[in-house]
């Protein structure tokens, strides 16, 4: 088995990447989700890993594609979460996802993906309490505590 983080994946699970893109609005950290795009749920941006590119780097690619934004991209992941994911041929696919955080500098007014989501600036709390995967909600609420890189 492959080892991700602390926890281990299976030749059945399929890797992604994240970027959970913040900032900072009076002292307090904002979280931009996006909508998906057939179930209209809230999530962070996502996508599989990319050749040529390191995971970071391919997190902050989708950030891009997805929500319109880019910035600094952590090199450590936040940590990993787990979901199912519908397969075209009605099965469901186990995909684990590591998160890295990314500090929005630029947040484009047109970008890849701006016709197919939405993209909401929220507190953590919001953020969290949105989202379907427990993992995830309990990455982002513990990302308050997670100091800031200088």
């Amino acid at each position: 088995m492959a080892r991700v983080g602390s926890k281990r994946t299976v030749p059945s699970e399929t890797r992604q990447v994240a970027a959970l893109p913040w900032r900072l609005e009076n002292g307090e950290r904002r979280i931009l989700m996006i909508t998906s795009r057939e179930t209209r749920r809230w999530v962070i941006p996502k996508g599989g890993r990319m050749v040529g590119k390191t995971d970071p780097e391919a997190a902050a690619q989708e950030a891009m594609e997805e929500a319109g934004v880019k910035g600094d991209i952590d090199s450590q992941t936040l940590g990993v979460f787990r979901y199912a994911k519908g397969t075209k041929d009605g099965g469901v696919r186990q995909c684990v996802v590591s998160v890295y955080p990314l500090e929005v500098l630029i947040q484009m007014g047109a970008w890849p993906e701006a016709h197919q989501r939405e993209r909401r600036w929220m507190s953590l709390s919001e953020a969290a309490d949105l989202v379907h995967e427990p993992d995830l909600a309990a990455l982002i609420r513990d990302f308050d505590a997670t100091p800031l890189k200088d």
